[in-house]
């Protein structure tokens, strides 16, 4: 500490001040650098660190089949039977982990909310109803947040479910159901940094929710209803129907010759074009049919639309999901099929089309 000496100026006295400033900060800077000193490693030593982390966790997540038990199976009956929510809630990495659980409960049918351990005890208790069962993550289960929380769950009445790592912990002797996620160690080498345990209460969230999931019977299509945004919903919902018809409905009658053939293709721009007999489906001509008939004669000023079509075409209805559609393009190697409903022709779905919804 810096003392204003007498007969000594204010400013003098700053100067010191500032000096002492300064050199705790370069005291300060040399600990930190010397704590954050890289230690050079081979490329074969950093591949090992890495596998010897996946090998340490593999290992955790094959110890949780001893957490798969009576209790386990009591949870899942618990959620079920209730009229209420799960709410989810842990402290540090475990509410990290708790978040992630609570996405997937709710993707997958079981409606959940996330709570934080330490934001519970300001008012976000607030969000718990009589119905709700409450799933607290905690590795030790002796957290002192954990501790304050506890009895005040204890005391509004709901099913309290322990996913902890310590089964004599204050957690899980407080708790109704445990769900054992206990760890040999960490896969940090000193093992302190949660790694392998709070792997293991993902791994065990995620067989809590699927589990669920089964029991409940839900569906693909359950899941698109809670998946409409992006590559995955539109996977789930997306029909033909709400592609195809932004399309132009490229056709020529059967007796229509090469020259009116290709100018269909051409302004249609979809690289094939339905043949027509009358006002039923005769076939397809591609622009790849179209090629290969050039290759095999040298006149076609004679050849009409019946001598080229590919008879019996691949079709879809406008009411298959593209996915199912975009399933059949691969399979047959082509990119484009007709569209037809109740035998009647209704346009093309391209593989374009599909491309521009991102589903591939």
């Amino acid at each position: 500490m810096i003392y204003l000496q007498r007969g000594k100026s204010f400013y003098s006295w700053l100067n010191d001040a500032i000096c002492f400033k300064n050199h705790f900060r370069l005291f300060f800077l040399s600990l930190l650098v010397q704590f954050n000193n890289p230690v050079l490693k081979s490329s074969n030593e950093i591949k090992q660190i890495a596998l010897q982390t996946i090998a340490e966790e593999t290992a955790a997540i094959e110890g949780l089949r001893n957490g798969i038990n009576d209790d386990f199976v009591k949870c899942v009956e618990l959620i079920l039977q209730s009229k209420g929510k799960v709410v989810v809630t842990g402290i540090g990495k475990s509410a990290n982990i708790a978040a992630k659980i609570v996405s997937t409960l709710n993707s997958t049918g079981t409606q959940a909310v996330f709570m934080h351990a330490a934001d519970a005890i300001h008012g976000d208790l607030g969000m718990i109803s009589q119905e709700d069962i409450i799933i607290c993550l905690s590795k030790s289960g002796n957290t002192p947040e954990i501790k304050v929380l506890v009895p005040l769950l204890k005391l509004l009445g709901n099913k309290l479910v322990a996913l902890v790592g310590n089964l004599k912990s204050y957690l899980a002797l407080q708790a109704d159901v445990i769900l054992d996620s206990s760890v040999l160690r960490e896969a940090c080498p000193n093992n302190l940094a949660p790694t392998s345990s709070t792997t293991a209460q993902l791994v065990m969230g995620d067989a809590l929710a699927i589990a669920l999931l089964e029991c409940r019977g839900f569906t693909s299509a359950d899941f698109a209803r809670y998946h409409p945004g992006g590559a995955l919903g539109k996977r789930l919902y997306l029909r033909v129907a709400d592609l195809y018809f932004h399309n132009e409905k490229p056709m020529v009658a059967i007796e229509k010759g090469i020259r009116e053939i290709i100018i269909e293709i051409s302004s249609k721009r979809l690289g094939c074009t339905a043949v027509m007999d009358n006002d039923k489906l005769a076939g397809i001509i591609t622009d790849g049919d179209l090629r290969r008939m050039l290759q095999g004669t040298t006149d076609v000023s004679g050849l009409r639309a019946l001598d080229i079509l590919s008879a019996n075409p691949l079709t879809v209805g406008s009411d298959e999901l593209v996915s199912d559609a975009l399933d059949l393009m691969r399979s047959k190697n082509i990119t484009q099929l007709l569209v037809v409903d109740e035998g009647k022709y209704m346009g093309v779905i391209h593989l374009h089309d599909i491309l521009k919804e991102g589903i591939i």
